[in-house]
């Protein structure tokens, strides 16, 4: 059985506070993740999708049929460990198109739609990845620097428009995130993570109240506190030690 992603626990979060589901994922394993959630007593849709692609994303936007979206989640993405100059460069463009560029397009799609009607809550999934170098993950928290940055712009960008922007701040979470990246094999893939299902209800609830940005987990808030006033350079030699492939097993 395969761990829960925060996406799943963020639909779940939606669905016991009364939220109908449009849920997309390029995996045919989102049919039992809505299974798993019409058992909650909600609408499920289901898109199967790549949200890297602009088709892709085209493909769910088309699936809302015009429908009002209360609540947009733009969750998707995944990371890629091991040296930039040793990836494969259309695996690092994946981890770019997934984590930037749809999410920027679905997000512009839908949030359009929100500021027209003056309602709307959007929560994207930053990472705190994105306070610090990634040292063996460089595109991946490049990738969420991006992404925490552009959500602060974007929500006072349209503070007045009776949208908000909610940015979620996770730190390693214990779900398929560090296999699919093949990192297993690092210091921070074999440590301890938080719970998907806490770090989902952290977002949720910020969602919810409007917030601008909340971090997932106390640790995780010192950490980026420490990131504020530490040099780049001693933040990327930190990450190393965490992520350089088989360091789990000095």
């Amino acid at each position: 059985m395969r761990p829960p992603g925060i996406g799943l626990e963020l639909a779940k979060q939606c669905a016991r506070n009364g939220f109908d589901l449009l849920i997309a994922a390029d995996d045919p394993a989102i049919e039992e993740a809505a299974r798993e959630l019409r058992s909650l007593g909600v609408l499920v849709e289901t898109v199967q999708a790549d949200l890297a692609t602009l088709d892709g994303v085209d493909k769910l936007c088309a699936a809302v049929k015009g429908r009002p979206v209360d609540a947009l989640l733009a969750n998707a993405g995944h990371g890629l460990g091991h040296g930039f100059l040793d990836q494969d460069f259309q695996e690092a463009r994946h981890v770019i198109d997934t984590n930037i560029t749809g999410t920027l397009y679905l997000i512009q799609t839908i949030g359009r739609g929100m500021r027209d009607r003056k309602q709307g809550r959007i929560l994207i999934t930053g990472s705190i990845a994105g306070f610090m170098p990634g040292t063996y993950q460089a595109v991946y928290n490049g990738t969420k620097a991006f992404i925490d940055s552009f959500s602060f712009a974007l929500r006072h960008e349209i503070k007045d428009s009776g949208v908000t922007v909610t940015c979620l701040m996770p730190g390693a979470t214990d779900t398929e995130f560090f296999e699919r990246a093949g990192m297993e094999d690092t210091k921070i893939g074999q440590g301890k993570k938080d719970d998907p299902a806490m770090v989902a209800k952290v977002g949720f609830d910020a969602m919810m109240r409007g917030d601008g940005d909340v971090v997932a987990g106390w640790k995780n808030k010192l950490q980026t506190a420490m990131a504020a006033v530490t040099p780049s350079g001693v933040l990327a030699e930190q990450h190393r030690k965490q992520a350089e492939p088989g360091s789990g097993h000095h």
